[in-house]
């Protein structure tokens, strides 16, 4: 029987068994936020231990980094991250230097996390860089420090499932649409105990920000790590001039490529499959990533469902203040968020934009843009990026993981309907009170630009928003 890219990932890792079943594995890279950074320096003091592969960790300020004008003020957080990361001689990646961003896009762009290789990361969206081939996990606090003493995680190794997703995507259809409807049909457990691997037309004509996107969004249906098999996609992004890959990482790419695919042999754990040639644009209603519809499409009735998945679904209508059977379309909204790990990309910003266009952001709006590295920052500006956002209305801000994580201030006020193209909505997610519907960028600039839910592609033909 062949095997799966996971089982060869995860077979050329694999350093050994623990008493307890698990799995060790070794991790090729380390990124640490900084969140977990000094509860983890931390405890690695106290139980005597000192990082085993410095080389091979960084330290990276996101989660509570500001993203406004401020950017000389430090975060408690953030400075204690960077004093314990000196104390253990492990390279911190400062917010304001050249590098910075938010991890899972920062680990594609600098190298950190490659085709074939491990990576770990106390984030749940680890799995973003599933989509170049990198086997990734999130980990807590706890594991986070055996990483850092062992450079290896301790795991059970999981089943594995393929979701192939078929079909041709219609005009102003993209990814994260394709994820919010992948977690609709499915629902939000679906790949809980599962590595996934992402496969099917939709898959291979993707590009490798695309693939990013939807890597980033399965922890949103359960699953902990994914895969996408490298492919031509995923060398043309490392060729790709703008993305100013050195050319040596480019041959190491090109180089590991061959082998990292799925044999025609190997089987899955589970099958599953979804046509994507119906998906319309997407957008939240609800509380959690499942509780989606089209963008022109009513809130879905209360159905026969148990009890519990009603009360579930009740208490996202009372919290969203929206009513089963009501459209989304024309809900007044108060703030637009472009950013996050799911989607502050380059091509995200030039998506965005190209609704944007010479249009202004209603006058009642508060809407920002947050670009996901130092390095997409600098390109977009060098695009004019920032200037088509600026002169609409839009806030231009520095790299961070602003509204997405609230950690560090920048949130939204109690009562209002936000739109985000981040890839949680929970209650209180943005700030205390706020509404949370995750969309498309070109969903959120449409409704930045409207005032309201609107769909990107009526307001960009010129109907009535």
């Amino acid at each position: 029987m062949g095997s799966t890219l996971f089982d060869k990932i995860w077979n050329a890792h694999r350093v050994g068994v623990r008493e307890d079943g698990r799995e060790l594995l070794y991790i090729d890279r380390h990124v640490v936020h900084d969140l977990h950074a000094p509860h983890a320096f931390k405890a690695l003091s106290r139980q005597g231990y000192t990082v085993r592969r410095k080389d091979l960790t960084r330290v990276v300020q996101d989660h509570t980094a500001p993203t406004r004008s401020n950017l000389g003020t430090l975060s408690d957080n953030m400075r204690v991250s960077q004093v314990l990361s000196q104390q253990h001689a492990v390279p911190v990646v400062d917010h304001q230097s050249a590098q910075h961003g938010i991890s899972h896009i920062t680990s594609v762009e600098q190298g950190w996390a490659l085709p074939g290789k491990t990576l770990a990361c106390p984030d749940s969206h680890a799995s973003t860089v599933g989509a170049l081939g990198c086997l990734a996990f999130g980990c807590g606090t706890t594991e986070l420090v055996h990483i850092l003493a062992t450079q290896t995680m301790a795991l059970s190794k999981p089943k594995q499932l393929r979701m192939t997703l078929t079909g041709q995507l219609q005009a102003g259809v993209n990814a994260k649409d394709v994820a919010l409807h992948l977690i609709r049909t499915f629902g939000i457990t679906a790949g809980r105990g599962y590595a996934i691997e992402y496969a099917g037309p939709i898959v291979q004509a993707m590009d490798l920000e695309g693939r990013m996107t939807l890597c980033n969004m399965t922890i949103e249906w359960g699953g902990r790590t994914c895969l996408i098999a490298p492919d031509a996609q995923t060398l043309a992004w490392y060729q790709a001039p703008e993305n100013e890959i050195p050319a040596e990482l480019v041959a190491q790419v090109t180089r590991q490529m061959p082998g990292l695919f799925t044999d025609a042999e190997a089987r899955f754990d589970l099958e599953l499959t979804l046509d994507c040639s119906a998906v319309q644009p997407q957008i939240t209603w609800g509380t959690d990533p499942s509780q989606v519809v089209g963008v022109n499409d009513p809130v879905p009735l209360l159905d026969g469902s148990g009890a519990e998945q009603q009360a579930r679904h009740q208490q996202a209508l009372n919290y969203m203040g929206v009513e089963a059977g009501q459209s989304l379309h024309g809900l007044s909204v108060q703030r637009v968020f472009i950013g996050s790990c799911t989607n502050a990309r380059l091509s995200d910003l030039r998506e965005a934009a190209r609704v944007v266009g010479h249009r202004r952001v209603a006058d009642h709006v508060v809407a920002l843009v947050v670009p996901g590295s130092a390095k997409i920052k600098a390109q977009a500006e060098a695009e004019g990026l920032d200037r088509v956002f600026v002169q609409a209305g839009f806030e231009w801000h520095a790299s961070g993981c602003s509204m997405c994580a609230g950690a560090n201030g920048e949130v939204g006020q109690s009562g209002e309907r936000c739109v985000a193209t981040s890839n949680r909505n929970f209650e209180n997610r943005q700030g205390r009170g706020v509404k949370t519907h995750l969309a498309s960028p070109a969903t959120a600039a449409a409704c930045a630009i409207a005032g309201h839910i609107v769909d990107a592609a009526s307001l960009m033909s010129g109907a009535t928003p």
